[in-house]
């Protein structure tokens, strides 16, 4: 399935909107990535445990947002769309976000 961060795709015609679907996930870090994280945040640079697990969680956040698309019978989404959000201490939802539309 198509999915875009503008509102048309180039090369096709949306005929129809079908509405907002969403994916989301929740991660939480681990001891292990946080004791790395830890001694990478006293000598600077990229903490790539972290960089890894904002990944997975917006694959995974994709993934699901697609599936919903699927379910309404949609070709693409389009306006898609990344937020985060701490829901407790250690712990984010990542969430995408989009319309899902049908092609002509």
């Amino acid at each position: 399935m198509i999915f875009v961060t503008t509102d048309k795709i180039i090369g096709k015609e949306i005929e129809s909107s079908l509405g907002a679907v969403r994916g989301s996930t929740v991660r939480a870090r681990n001891i292990g990535r946080d004791v790395f994280a830890g001694l990478k945040n006293l000598v600077g640079g990229e903490i790539s445990e972290y960089t890894k697990l904002l990944a997975d969680a917006r694959e995974q956040a994709i993934r699901r947002m697609l599936d919903d698309a699927q379910r309404l019978g949609a070709d693409a989404v389009v306006n898609v769309r990344f937020t985060t959000s701490q829901v407790m201490q250690g712990a984010a939802e990542m969430l995408a976000y989009g319309t899902a539309v049908k092609l002509k």
